[in-house]
């Protein structure tokens, strides 16, 4: 599947004209009053389409949905999508889809809010999958080397440019001292700290996340800027401030290197991201009339 798949911009002009409207309103209002929300959206996109592809299967409730796997389960953001589903429910009933709505909130919660701006146009014209299950989900792993990484984007048809714009998003948000700690602690089991970190932003880490830190304890993905989308991850990428292994992963490839050297520069940047991520957005997309168009997104029609 890809962009061309979608049908196109503004699917829903002539079927429900207010749609994007509609998403951005209520997305910009509850993004003004919640300035660590939009981390958790880029996340939730990500973790939709990595499973299954972009079909809303993250947001459906069931005891074996996806949402009880263990990397799904510390994501946010459904309330939002609960109430945008309902406001376009009234004004266009079964008119658009819940896995249109992750990906246009993506855009105006993430990133066009911060800008007051859209940065990009959404192909829209997804339909929502039928079938969640925690089983299927295999995602990218904070621990993984360069070689897992770059095969776990090439299985959803993404690049290894794709992979480097698209790990920008760790400029926004904070991630659990879990993933953390073995970096500064236990590196390779011998006790130390890895020598890929910043000895100075390690000893700050530890601060943070100490050797056994409380359950929720989290830490700053991009230290001093995880509210605000800027190209601030890829200048402390390249001071060795990277939080997770599969950060510092990109500095031993030399194409991912190079990269992400260039992504220091906040346009250029930005102009690969919006391409990645549309990528991204139509990965494993349903359109025609596979799937349907979920009345809830919690759960499938009855």
């Amino acid at each position: 599947m890809n962009e061309t798949d979608l049908h196109h911009f503004q699917h829903y002009q002539n079927s429900c004209p207010s749609a994007e409207a509609i998403v951005k309103n209520i997305t910009w209002s509850q993004v003004s009053s919640n300035p660590a929300l939009p981390a958790k959206l880029l996340r939730l996109f990500f973790h939709d389409c990595f499973v299954k592809g972009c079909d809303a299967s993250i947001l459906l409730d069931n005891p074996q949905s996806e949402k009880q796997a263990g990397p799904n389960q510390s994501l946010g953001g459904f309330v939002l999508i609960d109430a945008i589903k309902a406001q376009l429910e009234k004004q266009c009933p079964g008119k658009v889809s819940c896995a249109d709505i992750i990906a246009l909130v993506t855009r105006d919660r993430a990133v066009s809010f911060q800008f007051k701006a859209s940065l990009w146009q959404v192909e829209t014209g997804r339909r929502d999958g039928t079938v969640s299950l925690a089983s299927n989900v295999i995602l990218p792993s904070p621990l993984s080397g360069f070689d897992g990484l770059k095969q776990s984007f090439a299985s959803k048809g993404l690049s290894v440019s794709d992979l480097v714009a698209l790990s920008g998003a760790h400029t926004m948000g904070r991630a659990n001292c879990a993933f953390v700690t073995p970096r500064l602690f236990t590196f390779n089991g011998n006790g130390g700290v890895d020598p890929l970190l910043d000895a100075a932003y390690a000893n700050s880490l530890k601060k943070t996340c100490p050797r056994a830190p409380p359950a929720a304890a989290t830490v700053e993905m991009d230290p001093g800027g995880s509210l605000k989308f800027d190209a601030s991850y890829f200048v402390a990428l390249k001071k060795n401030q990277g939080l997770f292994l599969s950060d510092a992963a990109l500095l031993q490839d030399p194409v991912a290197a190079k990269l992400a050297s260039g992504f220091q520069d906040q346009k250029t940047f930005l102009a690969a991201f919006v391409q990645s991520v549309r990528r991204m957005g139509a990965v494993g997309a349903l359109t025609g009339n596979a799937g349907q168009i979920r009345k809830q997104c919690r759960a499938v029609n009855s």
